[in-house]
Parts: C-alpha cells; structure tokens; sequence
C-alpha cells in the first residue's frame, strides 16, 4: 500500500493541501473546561517558536487565568454587533487577509454571524481563512454539534442554540479535548470563576448533566480518533483488528431467534463500548419464504433502531461459511463474532459441517461468543430480562458494625485526583505542578512528594512555590538510590502530596513493593494525592497493548486504583502534537528521538494509545455515573444478573484470560471466579508458582480463585460444568485451544474432541466466551 501510485485526483488533493492552511479544534464537554486557556497557551508557545500568531474574537469572560494567557498576542478587532442585548463579535475577515498572520486563534466555533455578514457562519469563515493559507485554532463545546445536539438534550435537557455540522470534527487536521471531571467544575463554579446559580446554568451545573457531557465528549473524540486509526492501518496495508476498540459482529438469520441474538449482540456492545454489526448469509439465489421475509423486515427495523450496521452476504455452501464469515470480519476490523449455540450433535457436525467447530478450527483475531439457548434448559424462548434497581427498603435498614466502620475509614480517607495520558510528555505532571500552585494560592497547604520532570525545563518551572519534601536515600548492591519518603510526608501532614508515576516499583527491600501502596498509606492518614499515571500501565489492559504497540508493561497497577479515585482527568494531546514535542526534545534527550520514534512512539501506535485512553476513561465516566444515577449512564441499564466463571489452565496464556474476564465482569456488574481443574495425577512445583501467581491476580482483581482437583473417572469439561451449575454461572470464558494448520493433523483435531468442544456441546444453557489465541 505505501509503494501504490496516487491517482491524479490524489496528487492534486496533496498539491491543494499544501498551500491550505492547518485546523485544529479544541473541544470540550461544556463552558468553562479551558479550552480558550489551552488554546491561548498553544498559541503562546508557538509564538515563542517564531510563528506569527494572531488573536480575533477571542471571549476570556474576564477568567484571571485565561486573561493571563493573551499576554502580548497581537489582538485583530473583532466586529461587534448586538442580538437580542447581548454583545456578539464577528471575524473581520478583510483585517485578517490584510495581516496573514500564519496562525489565528479565534472562540467559538459555532457562533453565526450578522446577516450582512459575507458568509452565515464562523465555520464558513474559518474555511474561507484555510483556503488562504491561513491556519485556525477554535473551540467548541460537545452539545453544538449537529448530530451531539438531540441526544444531549434528550441526557440533560441541555440544547444549543447554535450548532455546527455533524462532520465538522471530520474536517480538522487535529481535534484536540479537554478534559476536566465534574468536581473540579462544580469546585470552579463555587469560587465563581465560571457559570452561575441562576438561569440556564442550574441544569448545565448539575452533577450528573456534567458527566454526561463529559462521557458524550470522551466517545465523540474516540470515534475520531479511530477513524483517524483506521486510515493509518489502511495505508500500512495491514488488516484485522487494531485492538484499541471493540467491534461485534452477530451472525444472525432470518429465524424467530433472529431478533434474540440481535439484541443479545446490542447488549454485549454497549457494554464493551464497541461498534456493532450484524450479517445473515443467504443462498445464492434462494427465494426467501413468507415467514423469512416477515422475520427480514423485522430484524432490519430492529438493526436500524439500535444502530446496527446489517449486512446480507450470498453463499454457496454451509461448509464454507466459516471462511465466509471470517474472512469479512476481517475485513471489518472484529474483535467479537457473536452467534448461537449448534444443535447439531458430534456425528452431524462431522457429516454436515458445523460453523462453531468451523470457526473454532481457524486462528483469528477474534473471540467467539456462544449465545446461551434457554429455550431448551429453561423451557423459554426470550432471554430473562430481570431489571436491577435500587431497592428503597435498603434506605431504612440498620447498618451493621462493620459497615459503619468502613463508613468511618472512608471519611477520614484523604481524597485521590489521578491524572492519565495516552503517554509519556502529554503533560500529566505539567498539569498536576500546574494545579498544586493554584491550590497553594487557595491557602491550601500542598507539597510535592515525589517529582520526575525527566529533565524536562518546562515541568520543573512549574514548581513554583511548591515545598518538595527530600526523597529517602536507600544503599542496594552497593549503590546509593532515592525511593519517596512516605513517613515524612506523613510525618510532615500536609493537606495535598503531588506524587509522580503512580506504577513505579519500589527498590527491593522497601516496606511497599509498588508506589501506589505508598499511595494507599497516605490516603489512609487523611493527606489527599494528586498522582500520575499512563493508559498503558492499568494492569487489565497489559494484553491489549502489547498487542497494540509490541511493548509487554512490566510496571502496572490495579484497575481498582481508578475506581478509588474521587476525580480522574484525562490530559490529551494529538499524536502529531506529541511527536512533535518529542522531536524538538521536550520529552527525551536528543539522542533518544530517533530510538523512540521508530519504537514506543510510532504514529500508529500514539493513534491507538489515545484512543484506549479516550474509551477507558469514558468507561470510568459511565460507571460513576451509574453509581450516581443509573438513568445518565450512556450504556443504559443493566438487564439481568450476571455470574462469569474463568477457566484456565496452567499455561502462560491464563493470566491473560484473567485480565479479559475481569473486564467483562467489571463491565456487568458481575461476581466472577477463576477456576483450574487440577490433574489426579498430581503436581510439581512449578505448576504450584503458577497457580499462586493466578490466584494473587485474581484476588487483586476482586474475582473469587478455585482450584477443583479432577479424578480419574471424571473429565476437566465435566468438573467445569458442574461447578458452572453451582455457581448458577450465566457467562464461561475459556481460552482457545489451538489447531494444526494443516495436514492430518488438522483433520485428527476436527473429529477428535478436546475441553471447549465438549463445553460448547453440554453447555449450550450458557452464554460461552472462546477467547482468541494471540
């Protein structure tokens, strides 16, 4: 795909781009979250870099600290006009072509202009300028997008009174958010430096509306993001999933059960967060019946009415639907094909062909999610669809001693603000140092506990007036090293502590292994912490980013880490952006640019960092928000009880399956256990170290470890199954066992039967997850 000759058409966009200028948009979920302050300071810091910069229509609404950011910026006047009594200001576009300033910064993209104006909108103006060779930096909030707009006001009973074009994002070289957790604004709002108590601000200012629009911002940006990745892959030529997001593809036909696995698929995308499609494959040439065609029509209005992507594929044959099948999941990027159970026995499977064991025989990218059949088991034919809600009885019960307890420690806890990125040099501590300096001006009494600015200038000036308390010096191997001094930083009992790279592991012999258990101490005697840490290091997403960039993360913390936080900000920064940072050495050292930009900091995998970034944290959102009221949350309500059950076998593949049934579980609410059904035959040391290894991950996680010892009259699928029945298990997750390639082999592999075959054939009453080898 790179060596591919441009088509004229092609050549000319390049030729035409050269001379437009460079758009980027700054969004937010709402007024107030700093985009004009972080537009402002871009601005400055290219002005530094000698680009000519420029300021017009600029609305500090008096913010000391956005005023603070105009500086000397060269200020174009603005044309002001009054709409309905309130001031509105207009680019002057002749001033702006007269000047040609390299770069404008201008507010509010959505604003519409005086009617004698040239063109309606800012947006039309802003193009007008590109197409000038000018370059725009602009802002705009989430809910002034067209297709943002109703679903917005549907949330929260917010709407804009002006919007942009659903594919405005689409035009951007860059879109950048800025993200800020609803109580640093309801906070900023009480010490008046944004909105008011009065108007339509009471609605925009509620809790639960600023999550929200958050979440909606957070998806919106992700999206873009992954189209952004897409293209990327595309002209790399490579194909198959990228791993950054979800993608769920149902295998559905035109049956009464159709409409079933269709919604079942619904259900598994919104809480995975992923796209959703769905494919029916048909006889070439095949005349639908009466009842399909009903059951057609009712399965594309369903599709259409949940935002299915649907598909109707010819075929010649059953036995080559697995090729079929696979083959356009690849081609659409599938992480998850969604399908029923067979009903087939083991002797029809090996006469008429069987899409499971189809599927289950090829090596893929993807998981393969079984669909329980209840029909069956239960003597039903729906899925039971039982509602969780708050029970009010639960307002009145007593509670019990040790609930009070934890009440207690819970109150006297200090509170957590963590502070994620995409990567290293997005400005995590840049931000954090930024903040502990406001915070001391507030007369908050805040220290810095520990500091890494990687030798970078611009961090360390951000010290400020902030107390750094002196690191403990420690002898390993004869060699004097430094470790945070959490005694004195609790001996000192400040009010804040800013500590540096929460994943950090401590030199052997400390009295915690990793810093986020000194973390865990600090909090516990009542200090607050703001802390930093990367995407990359959350320990259940360990796997995904090894596939996403070839990097094993060794140094990882808990995910439970974020759930404890009170406040978790995401700080985002553009791929380009960041590597354009690292090349003028704002990140490393000169002569470690090279080495990262052909490693870590590939473009494409920037691309897809940021967009794991975006996705977790707009998980984080959605599960606050379910905490605080479970009708915001974006992926609707939880339909039923869940139980997962985790089966693993000794292999360096368990832990990895751990990681993928803790997220589900945490996704859907639900208890989960991990299970290994050890040989009669006995075991070796080795295999003990990696039980207990399992064990100790799955505790950290929160999950329940069994180890079930098998007999020799019994099959491990058997012990499975009946510890599934125990636990009333709904969902089994169980690793992909793997078939030759080719040969005889193969062929003894399809008629010979192995642990998932037989689960799949005596377990079809459970929702069964196969997960992808990698």
């Amino acid at each position: 795909m790179q060596f591919k000759r441009k088509t004229p058409e092609e050549l000319l966009l390049s030729i035409s781009r050269l001379h437009r200028g460079r758009f980027k948009i700054w969004i937010g979920a709402m007024t107030g979250t700093g985009k004009t302050y972080r537009m402002l300071r871009e601005g400055q810091s290219f002005r530094e870099q000698g680009i000519d910069v420029v300021i017009c229509a600029v609305s500090t609404l008096q913010r000391p600290e956005t005023v603070k950011q105009l500086a000397d910026l060269e200020r174009v006047p603005s044309i002001h006009w009054e709409k309905d009594g309130i001031q509105q200001k207009d680019l002057n576009l002749e001033a702006l072509l007269e000047r040609n300033p390299e770069l404008i910064l201008v507010d509010g993209l959505a604003h519409r202009n005086r009617p004698e104006a040239k063109f309606p909108t800012r947006l039309d103006d802003i193009k007008f300028l590109l197409n000038h060779g000018i370059s725009v930096m602009t802002t705009v909030n989430v809910y002034e997008l067209a297709d943002v707009r109703d679903r917005a006001y549907k949330l929260t009973g917010i709407i804009a009174s002006e919007t942009v074009p659903a594919d405005t994002l689409e035009l951007a070289d860059e879109v950048q958010l800025v993200d800020v957790s609803p109580e640093t604004m309801l906070q900023r709002m009480e010490e008046g430096i944004i909105g008011s108590r009065s108007g339509s601000d009471q609605a925009l200012f509620k809790r639960g509306n600023l999550g929200v629009l958050r979440e909606l911002t957070l998806r919106l940006v992700a999206e873009d993001v992954n189209d952004t990745l897409e293209k990327h892959r595309e002209r790399l030529g490579l194909i198959g999933p990228s791993g950054a997001t979800e993608r769920i593809l149902i295998l559905t036909q035109y049956h009464w059960n159709g409409s079933i696995h269709l919604r079942r698929g619904q259900q598994i995308a919104r809480r995975l967060n992923g796209d959703l499609l769905s494919v029916t494959f048909m006889k070439k040439g095949a005349e639908l019946t009466k009842e399909q065609s009903s059951f057609r029509r009712a399965i594309l209005k369903l599709a259409d009415k949940i935002g299915a992507e649907h598909h109707e594929l010819p075929i010649r044959m059953k036995r080559s639907l697995p090729d079929e099948l696979v083959e356009f999941a690849h081609h659409k990027g599938v992480t998850r094909i969604v399908l029923g159970h067979s009903k087939q026995s083991k002797w029809q499977e090996w006469f008429h062909g069987s899409i499971a064991m189809g599927l289950l025989s090829r090596k893929t990218q993807m998981d393969l999610f079984f669909i329980a059949d209840r029909a069956e088991h239960e003597g039903e034919r729906i899925m039971p669809a039982k509602r969780i809600s708050f029970k009010e009885e639960e307002q009145f019960r007593r509670l019990s001693a040790d609930e009070v307890e934890k009440r207690i420690e819970a109150i006297k806890r200090g509170r957590l603000r963590v502070y994620i990125g995409a990567a290293p040099g997005v400005g995590k501590t840049y931000t954090m140092l930024r903040e502990g300096n406001e915070l001391l001006r507030k007369g908050v009494d805040a220290v810095i506990g520990l500091l890494e600015t990687h030798g970078r200038q611009e961090t360390a000036e951000q010290v400020g007036e902030l107390t750094i308390i002196p690191r403990l010096k420690t002898e390993y191997r004869g060699t004097s090293l430094q470790e945070m001094d959490t005694d004195a930083i609790i001996a000192r009992n400040p009010e804040v502590v800013l500590v540096d790279e929460l994943a950090h592991t401590n030199i052997p012999g400390s009295v915690n292994k990793k810093r986020y258990e000194d973390v865990q101490r600090i909090l516990q005697a009542g200090i607050s912490v703001m802390t930093t840490v990367n995407v990359q290091h959350l320990e259940s997403l360990n796997d995904r980013v090894e596939q996403l960039t070839g990097v094993r993360v060794r140094e990882t913390v808990p995910d439970w880490l974020l759930q404890l936080a009170d406040e978790v900000e995401l700080i985002d920064v553009t791929p380009q952006m960041l590597q354009q940072r690292l090349q003028q050495g704002r990140i490393y050292s000169k002569e470690k640019v090279e080495q990262a930009l052909g490693a870590f900091f590939k473009l494409g995998n920037l691309i897809a960092l940021r967009e794991l970034a975006l996705r977790e944290i707009a998980d984080d959102v959605d599960e606050r928000l379910e905490a605080w009221d479970r009708k915001s949350a974006l992926r609707g309500q939880l339909q039923r009880k869940e139980m997962i059950l985790v089966c693993v076998s000794d292999s360096e593949k368990a832990l990895r399956l751990v990681r993928h049934g803790f997220r589900i579980a945490h996704r859907l609410k639900a208890a989960w256990h991990v299970v290994h059904v050890a040989n009669h035959q006995g075991r070796d040391n080795q295999s003990d170290s990696k039980m207990d290894n399992i064990r100790k991950m799955t505790e950290r996680f929160g999950g329940q470890f069994d180890l079930i010892q098998r007999d020799a009259d019994s099959s491990i699928a058997d012990k499975l199954l009946a510890l599934a029945e125990s636990l009333q298990a709904t969902q089994l997750i169980i690793g992909q066992s793997g078939c030759p390639a080719q040969g005889a082999r193969r062929l003894l592999w399809y008629f010979s039967d192995n642990i998932v075959k037989k689960l799949l054939r005596e377990g079809r009453h459970m929702d069964m997850l196969v997960v992808r080898e990698d």
